[in-house]
């Protein structure tokens, strides 16, 4: 396993920094898994991405709630869902195949990416407001939805994340990020419930390769919080034509 970590503990510090910063990181780390790990299984590949993004979530949690107060209140709800739908997107991949959701998935982000496009104003203040019933109602919902995406088809929940919490809870875009390293946490944590004793985590690899997604998560969130609002909604917008470009691409040639 040598040669595999001198090639992956790179890639994985930036998967790190780059989901601590604007989330994202499993379009650079995934194909880098499946490209050096040839003799595993992708429920193997899984295991190590999750476990590793799992330890690089939690150290983006702790540098951003030591600089920022997080709306656990709103937090909570949408966690516990979100761990849920998740859990249940795992469970569903064995009964029926996800390639039937990435046009639908598609024209949802092209939407988002154009609305955010056109209103440059969206994510630059907090105005945020104390959590409301309805608040915590819709961000369970939110929280459920998000998990099952994550769980069921994975690319991209980060980036729908951070758009859902500027869009309905008026956060800024820095706390957007913030909050969605919360959920995210919640979300891998929930396929590890059903990859640990499948026995599909490769501990030799998984846990060097957390060490370096805590280390990027570090810069990462270091660099977000330094580089405000405005850095993040660009890089936000970077990201969801990159996802949009990979989706389409990948859509177009399962067709072909």
């Amino acid at each position: 396993m040598t040669y595999e970590l001198l090639i992956l503990l790179p890639i994985s510090f930036i998967t790190g920094a780059i989901n601590a910063a604007i989330g994202g990181g499993g379009l650079i780390g995934i194909p880098a898994f499946y490209s050096v790990l040839t003799s595993f299984s992708p429920a193997q590949i899984m295991g190590v991405d999750k476990f590793s993004s799992v330890m690089g979530h939690a150290m983006s949690i702790r540098q951003y709630a030591a600089k920022m107060d997080l709306p656990w209140r709103l937090m909570l709800p949408t966690v516990i869902t979100a761990f849920a739908g998740s859990y249940l997107g795992v469970r569903m991949l064995d009964l029926m195949p996800s390639q039937w959701m990435r046009p639908v998935i598609i024209v949802v982000l092209a939407i988002m990416l154009v609305y955010t496009w056109f209103r440059p104003q969206l994510g630059h203040l907090d105005t945020s407001r104390t959590p409301t019933r309805a608040d915590l109602i819709k961000g369970a919902a939110l929280g459920l939805a998000l998990g099952f995406y994550d769980g069921f088809i994975g690319p991209g929940t980060g980036s729908f994340l951070l758009f859902l919490f500027v869009r309905f809870f008026h956060f800024d875009f820095l706390r957007a990020t913030a909050c969605a390293k919360v959920v995210n946490f919640g979300t891998n944590a929930a396929t590890l419930v059903f990859l640990v004793p499948a026995g599909m985590v490769a501990y030799e690899l998984a846990v060097p390769l957390g060490v370096a997604a805590i280390c990027g998560s570090v810069v990462g969130s270091r660099l977000a919080m330094r580089g405000g609002n405005q850095w993040i909604r660009r890089l936000f917008l970077i990201l969801a034509v990159s996802l949009l470009a990979k989706l389409a691409w990948e859509t177009l040639r399962g067709w072909l």
